[in-house]
């Protein structure tokens, strides 16, 4: 392959969004908006097997005057990134023009849309390409700012209230980011090095310890709060609840796991030059928090989308358990339960906001007898869930029992043990809650298409037929968990990738 035809692909990733957010807005026609939108998301997708493929086989890449990079470990992002990305954008359009023929969404607000979904993606895109940690941080606050209108989107009170809880907590987790970025260039200086990863790793051995350990106390807790974790996680229920159905399923697919790859980047550098214990120590105590504020609550979780918010803090925990361990194992099933994790979770929340559109609430007990009623939907939301909680054959199986086996291996027993308690409550909750949704004898008025039972505030149930046809959105769902189910049977192509990349995280170590 010619050096030039590697540049272009660097860049690739981050082009194409903006290019097709430069072009939806003076495209005419619905169904051209739509395929470019989707067209955007399988080019990502492309791109991203090419340069994992070219990293795989020539090593790392970097392009735009050394400001982007790509390793084995942001190729696997990328494959996360566009994989979710063109599930998101094959169920897009049928969610769209359901709201926009509901009147809750106009024509313009459904092309500012999908700009802000483009332009989301290229900052997501551009954050895993980062040569370093500037560009990264940048990225960042970038993605910040764009899914704060999304989440915003809603046009309600709680929609604008769940917007600014996003944009001020998640800038105070990304101002910690800042400084900590900050004393890390300090002490890089001081060694003679520079924030990119290459020149950052080989300089860790010699930065001052002191200047280090508060640079890595920052940026965890800031860029945590992005992926997160607890105690900065508040924004999340709140956000994923609020956002359009494809927003939180780019939002808890993909963002949160590109919040913590850049923790994940910080730890490398953390165990050069301190060992692995600080980060070890801290990444623990986050993921116990996280994992128990989970679980105790969503037993008495009342709404299904901020279940699934719920849900997705509990997984975040998970992998921060998985990065304290730190073998080999646990990178590997770190690594795969994020692309596992943003199947299916991207799938769940495009289930529950075409569950919102034909029942007109988001409350538990206003959803009964989905599955007789819409039996595609309704067992496509159910495997989700199967797949969340990791049952076999789902990819989350394979990666949970991975990040136990090691975590038992690796001495930190009773932490995987409370861990491992604390997410089987959290799995409980999950499938109860759920069952009580698609299970249970249909309403005998034959007016009513979805067994809802609208709560206060509701909404407006869209009128649909009651039948087993699969819509756009049920058909990308089911790729999805497919998808899932495939990965946790075999990773094919990806072991390859899989393997370099754990070795990047460990450097090697056994």
């Amino acid at each position: 392959m010619t050096t030039a035809l590697i540049q272009l692909l660097i860049v690739g990733p981050v082009l194409i969004p903006l290019l097709a957010a430069a072009v939806v807005p003076v495209l005419r026609r619905r169904d051209t908006v739509a395929r470019v939108a989707t067209a955007s998301s399988a080019g990502v997708l492309a791109v991203a097997v090419l340069l994992a493929l070219t990293v795989t086989r020539d090593g790392p890449v970097t392009g735009v005057f050394g400001l982007l990079a790509v390793d084995a470990l942001s190729a696997f992002m990328l494959l996360v990134i566009g994989a979710v990305a063109l599930v998101v954008g094959l169920a897009t359009p049928g969610q769209l023009r359901v709201e926009v023929a509901a009147g809750r969404l106009d024509e313009p607000g459904r092309t500012r849309h999908l700009v802000l979904v483009q332009l989301f993606l290229a900052a997501m895109a551009l954050a895993v390409l980062a040569a370093g940690l500037g560009v990264l941080w940048v990225s960042l606050e970038l993605t910040t700012v764009l899914t704060a209108f999304l989440v915003a989107q809603g046009r309600g009170r709680r929609a604008a209230e769940a917007a600014w809880k996003y944009v001020i907590i998640c800038s105070t987790g990304i101002a910690l980011a800042l400084l900590g970025t900050f004393v890390l260039n300090a002490a890089a200086h001081h060694a003679g090095a520079g924030l990119d990863w290459p020149s950052l790793t080989a300089a860790a051995p010699h930065l001052d310890q002191g200047v280090t350990r508060l640079a890595v106390l920052l940026l965890v807790l800031g860029f945590g709060t992005k992926a997160g974790l607890a105690p900065l996680h508040a924004w999340l229920p709140d956000a994923h609840s609020q956002a359009p159905a494809p927003v939180s399923a780019l939002m808890s697919g993909v963002l949160i796991s590109v919040a913590f790859y850049a923790v994940v980047r910080v730890k490398v550098v953390a165990d050069l030059a301190l060992g692995p214990e600080f980060a070890r120590g801290l990444l623990v105590a986050l993921a116990l928090a996280s994992i128990a504020l989970a679980a105790s609550l969503l037993i008495a979780q009342r709404d299904y989308k901020r279940m699934l918010a719920y849900s997705s803090i509990e997984n975040m925990g998970l992998l921060a358990l998985g990065a304290a361990i730190g073998s080999p194992l646990a990178v590997a099933a770190v690594l795969l339960h994020i692309l596992g994790h943003g199947l299916a979770k991207s799938s769940l929340f495009l289930g529950a906001g075409r569950i919102l559109q034909l029942t007109g609430t988001s409350r538990i007990d206003g959803v009964r007898a989905l599955a007789a009623r819409q039996p595609v939907l309704a067992w496509s939301f159910g495997l989700g869930v199967l797949a969340i909680i990791a049952l076999p054959p789902f990819s989350l199986f394979a990666s949970e029992l991975g990040i136990v086996r090691a975590g038992f291996a690796g001495g930190l027993g009773w932490v995987t043990a409370a861990a491992l308690l604390l997410v089987l409550v959290a799995a409980a909750s999950l499938v109860g809650h759920t069952s009580r949704m698609l299970l249970g004898a249909p309403p005998d008025d034959p007016a009513d298409p979805t067994g809802a039972e609208p709560g206060p505030g509701g909404g407006v149930a869209v009128s649909t037929r009651r039948g087993t046809r699969v819509d756009t959105p049920a058909a990308a769902i089911i790729i999805a968990l497919t998808a899932c189910g495939v990965l946790g049977v075999t990773l094919g192509p990806l072991s390859g990738l899989l393997d370099q990349a754990v070795s990047i995280v460990t450097g090697g170590r056994p």
